[in-house]
């Protein structure tokens, strides 16, 4: 072993494969019971994360009277919902750039409705009191190299002019807000994302959904669905949910809507935390106005702050597994917290020594375009939203806002969108989209490598509408 790769090792050597955001807290909600027999209801939302909450809570919202219930396989959040970042970003469409490619015509729009869904989830928090560490913090994106910092200065004026108030810092002013030498520029986006501890959000949405009267069941896994002439059955192993509609919010895990299925591929992502820092640690490295951190690379990192002064660093390496199973063995992978311990040394050298004390993966729904997407079958009477590719913590409320609109037939600002209407391009079966992924990983990585020059795959794929930048 080279004596840079023991030096970062010892970094990992207390590292335990847990999340973070739920050890010891006391704010986990008592557990509810399998769905046994026969229930009816207007409206069963089949998921308990965020896509399947927010469904829930505006359902009650908009019709206390609605009768809903929820139906989740494991426990309330046990999916990317209790094990992501933390970042709660106003961007419906994965960045700017990547929803200007795709959806130009819409943005204005989009990005409007961007930023009064974040300002939403902020008011909800506020009204159902909500303990989860609420940050609005706004986000740095920090850039790593010239030709991304050339990319920000036009990037900044276009979403200015839609309406965002984004700042371009040197590396100077960059440098003097976190300590890091990597850091030649940024985008400071001061009002556009907000911090949160991801568990607690959840839980905090699952209470103020027991609060309005819905019913959730846990360890229910739904097996099929049947049509019953003018509603719904959700049949469980013990037994089964008669509803008028159906909202899917499945995220990753493979749709009861099988024509869905080839929009969507899970792939893991991984995050290391740190102890927390000591004072002397915190003056080496600055960031007194706790901003979320991303980098512009094709294959990027995010990092944070933790409530207790610790630093969540994770991203990167996006691990696509073949025929896309998802399995609970692939959430601990070695090699990939050895790369990303290597990177944040490399970011923050003046931490060398620090150590790792939790390392967990999940896995990403993500689709074509990157961005989430929605459907309906059964006449209207079911609907998903699925591909919110890492991005979901905030765009999830939007997801389910507009699933509704679509169960409820409305018309609306948000189904007249392009990105609502349209699908994505679906992947090819396998073992092509074993090779088409892989083969778009490795040409991102010589982007990257090449001073953001796409090469003739990628090129291909911005002809086709695939676009892949991350």
């Amino acid at each position: 072993m080279e004596k840079r790769d023991s030096f970062v090792l010892r970094h990992l050597a207390d590292v335990q494969p847990e999340m973070w955001w739920l050890d010891s807290d006391p704010l986990e909600p008592e557990p509810h019971s399998a769905l046994v027999g026969e229930v009816g209801t207007d409206l069963c939302v089949i998921g308990a994360g965020y896509t399947g909450l927010w469904t829930a809570l505006l359902a009650k919202e908009r019709d206390p009277d609605r009768h809903v219930v929820v139906v989740e396989q494991y426990e309330t959040g046990a999916g990317a919902s209790g094990r992501n970042g933390g970042f709660c970003s106003a961007s419906l469409t994965h960045g700017f750039l990547n929803g200007l490619r795709r959806f130009r015509d819409d943005m204005p729009t989009i990005e409007r409705l961007g930023r009064e869904n974040l300002d939403a989830i902020e008011q909800t928090i506020q009204r159902y009191g909500i303990e989860c560490d609420w940050e609005r913090t706004g986000e740095l994106r920090v850039a790593l190299a010239d030709w991304q910092l050339e990319e920000m200065v036009e990037e900044a004026r276009q979403r200015n002019e839609m309406g965002d108030h984004v700042e371009v810092l040197s590396a100077e002013q960059v440098r003097g807000r976190i300590h890091s030498p990597t850091y030649v520029g940024a985008i400071f986006d001061p009002d556009g994302t907000a911090l949160v501890d991801p568990a607690r959000l959840v839980w905090g949405l699952e209470r103020a959904c027991l609060k309005l009267g819905v019913t959730i069941y846990e360890n229910s896994h739904v097996e099929w669905l049947e049509d019953v002439d003018d509603a719904m059955r959700v049949h469980t192993p013990y037994g089964a949910v008669t509803a008028q509609r159906v909202a899917l919010a499945t995220n990753v895990f493979p749709s009861l809507l099988r024509p869905a299925r080839k929009y969507v591929v899970p792939v893991y992502d991984y995050v290391l935390v740190t102890e927390p820092l000591s004072d002397a640690q915190r003056e080496s490295i600055g960031w007194a106005g706790r901003e979320g951190v991303s980098d512009a690379g094709n294959q990027f990192h995010y990092y944070r702050l933790t409530q207790d002064g610790s630093i969540l660093w994770g991203g990167y390496d996006a691990i696509y597994n073949f025929r896309g199973k998802v399995r609970r063995e692939y959430e601990f992978n070695a090699q990939t917290y050895a790369t990303l311990a290597a990177h944040f040394l490399s970011t923050f050298p003046q931490l060398a020594g620090i150590k790792f004390t939790h390392a967990w993966g999940g896995a990403i729904d993500t689709c074509t375009r990157f961005s989430p997407f929605w459907g309906t079958s059964h006449n209207g009477k079911v609907a998903y939203v699925l591909g919110f590719t890492g991005l979901g913590v905030a765009s999830t409320r939007f997801g389910a806002a507009t699933m509704l609109d679509l169960l409820d037939g409305l018309d609306t600002e948000r189904t007249r969108l392009d990105m609502v209407r349209r699908r994505p391009v679906p992947f090819p079966p396998e073992p092509l989209k074993w090779i088409f992924i892989r083969l778009t990983q490795w040409s991102i990585k010589r982007a990257d490598e090449r001073q953001g020059r796409r090469n003739l795959w990628l090129r291909l794929l911005d002809v086709l509408g695939l676009g892949f930048d991350s």
